[in-house]
Order: structure tokens, then sequence, then C-alpha cells
């Protein structure tokens, strides 16, 4: 997800981006651990047998896959005209802080003290206002993952049972697999398919 933000304005935004990464990052890890047990679990009774492992690289199946992209978009546009509304307050706020270092120092007393207040309100506003804002866009973002998830792990146990496979890792996990081992295209046009 990419934001254009700029200066003091972007600040409140490109921490949240931050802090984005960061959920999106621990999601991926969980997303591995996930497809590694489904993956391992359905098999152990196959385990006598020459192990058939595959792997899955799952982060390059979540950079390049097309209906995550179409998903990352569709969650820009649902959040953005909420992200404009805090992108515009914040820009009001340190348009407010500006004139009052310009002009308080001859401002009455009662113009000082109300725009002082004024300043105080509009930032406990913006600061409710956005961690209502990252607290949707989690949400939103774990009910998207929960279901990918789900359909990645329905498509990875499919080709499994089907190739025989005892075991799928994720690609990341795995040292060396050799060329065959490697079933992320076909994971791949599974999941963009559907």
């Amino acid at each position: 997800m990419s934001f254009a933000t700029s200066g003091v304005t972007g600040f409140l935004v490109d921490s949240l981006l931050i802090l984005l990464e960061k959920v999106m990052k621990k999601m991926l890890a969980v997303v591995s651990a996930i497809l590694v047990m489904g993956g391992t679990s359905a098999y152990a009774a196959d385990a006598v047998k020459q192990p058939n492992i595959a792997v899955v690289n799952v982060q390059q199946l979540f950079q390049q896959s097309p209906k995550i992209a179409d998903l990352n978009k569709q969650l820009q546009n649902k959040f953005k005209s909420r992200q404009d509304k805090l992108v515009a307050a914040q820009k009001t706020l340190q348009d407010e802080l500006d004139k009052f270092k310009k002009d308080s120092a001859t401002m009455s007393e009662k113009d000082k003290t109300a725009l002082q207040n004024k300043i105080s309100d509009d930032q406990a506003a913006l600061s409710k206002d956005a961690a209502a804002f990252q607290s949707d866009l989690s949400k939103e973002q774990n009910k998207i993952m929960k279901n990918v998830l789900a359909q990645l792990n329905e498509i990875i146990s499919s080709l499994a049972k089907k190739a025989g496979y005892v075991m799928v890792l994720d690609a990341q996990a795995v040292i060396y697999a050799g060329e065959g081992a490697d079933i992320t295209k076909e994971v791949s046009k599974d999941f963009d398919s559907k």
C-alpha cells in the first residue's frame, strides 16, 4: 500500500503506514506457519513412505498476485476518504500551529488562549480519529487476510493431495529445495483464477 505524503502533513499517515507494514509482516509470518501446519497435518499418515515434499513461496505469491494487488487497491479505496480527512485535519492543525507561532507575540491573551484551546482540541480529535482509522483498517486487513489464508490453505491442500505430497513448506523456511519441489506457480495460478 502506498499513499503519497509530504512534510509534517504526512507524519501521522506515515506513522500509520509504518504500523500497517509491521502488521502485514507479522501476518505473513502467521500465513507461513498456518500453511506449514495445514500441509503437514493432512499427510501425517503417509510419513512412512519416502517423503515427497513441496515448497510454496508465500511471500512471492503475495507480492506478485494480481488478486492480492486488487484486494489492496479495494482496501485503499475503502479507506481513502477517511485518510484524506485525516490528512486535511493534520494540515489544518499545522496551519493553526504556524499561525500561533507567527502571531502569538501580537495576540491578546484572550485570542491566544482561544487559539491554544482550539489547537489542543484539534490535536485530541485528530489523535482519536487516527486511532479509530488504524483500528478499522487493521480489522479490515485481518478479515481479508483470513479469507485469503483459507483460500490458500484449500488450494495448497488440494494440490498436495493430487500430487501426493506429504508436506508443503514455505520456501522462506527452506534452505534448499529441488526444482520440481516448488509449487508456487501452480498455487498462484489457482488462487488468482478463483
